[in-house]
């Protein structure tokens, strides 16, 4: 099997009572349904009678705006100056693409590994994932247990159709502008270029078209829904890790009875996990 003695050893393996790990799974459950239905009204945002910004708001005062509408009580928060700054040379604009590119992107990642999470403690693809025929790790495991497990050819896998989705975004898939250079953060880029090239591939964003009819305004509301769930996800996400990392961290998932020890490091994705 692809799992080495070895390898399991490293891991900090817990063994409960089957009635456990069920009560445990479906407490993680209610806690995710609970974190998505809060984020949805603390989170949502505000309507406003201000004029609509733009989906690619490159100055401060614009910025200002948008803080404003998805969170009228923070607002502008920006205690680095990071929003004065001038990245590369490039220019302020440049520099406020950057930031919002990166909060955007960021905010994606967190929303897809706080579903991943919540999911793959309970229930994991019952086909063959190995060479060998066998499945991945059970959900006996916690996820960074289950991501330990896993042979470093899959998370080679991972990484490098990770790297071809920047590498298709950072170049605008050679058909829009860069958001550092005018093109608008957040904006995914068409797969039509490499389907026409290529072979036939759906859009990351959109795949079905349900979104290109949408108006200008409903698309910046859209958005600004995105931010702030992205927002509520990164907390989402680190709230777990941290709780399986440092038992008592987050009183509240330890009083819901979510939490797996975890004596790994979620922060080194590869550590001592050099497995085939």
């Amino acid at each position: 099997t692809v799992f080495h003695e070895t390898n399991i050893q490293l891991l900090p393996v817990i063994s409960l009572p089957q009635i456990t790990k069920l009560k445990i799974n479906k407490m993680k459950s209610a806690a995710a349904i609970l974190l998505a239905a809060t984020g949805a009204s603390a989170f949502a945002p505000q309507q406003t009678s201000r004029a609509s910004v733009s989906l690619a708001a490159n100055t401060q005062g614009d910025l200002e705006t948008l803080a404003k509408d998805l969170n009228p009580i923070v607002g502008f928060f920006d205690p680095l100056g990071l929003a004065d700054g001038d990245f590369y040379g490039m220019g302020n604009a440049a520099s406020i693409g950057f930031l919002r590119q990166a909060e955007i992107k960021h905010g994606r990642i967190a929303m897809f590994a706080f579903v991943g999470y919540c999911v793959q403690s309970n229930w994991i693809f019952p086909w063959p994932q190995h060479l060998d025929g066998s499945t991945g790790p059970s959900p006996d495991f916690s996820p960074e247990q289950q991501w330990d497990m896993i042979p470093e050819a899959a998370k080679w896998q991972i990484f490098g159709v990770i790297a071809l989705l920047e590498v298709w975004d950072e170049t605008g898939g050679g058909t829009q502008d860069h958001y550092m250079k005018g093109g608008q953060p957040g904006k995914y880029p068409s797969a039509q270029l490499f389907r026409d090239n290529v072979h036939f591939a759906l859009d990351l964003y959109d795949p079905f078209g349900f979104s290109k009819n949408k108006s200008e305004e409903s698309k910046a509301r859209g958005l600004k829904a995105e931010i702030n769930n992205g927002r509520l996800a990164m907390l989402g996400i680190f709230g777990f890790l941290c709780a399986d990392k440092f038992p008592g961290s987050v009183p509240v998932l330890d009083a819901l009875g979510v939490t797996m020890p975890y004596s790994g490091n979620p922060m080194i994705p590869f550590e001592g996990n050099f497995h085939l």
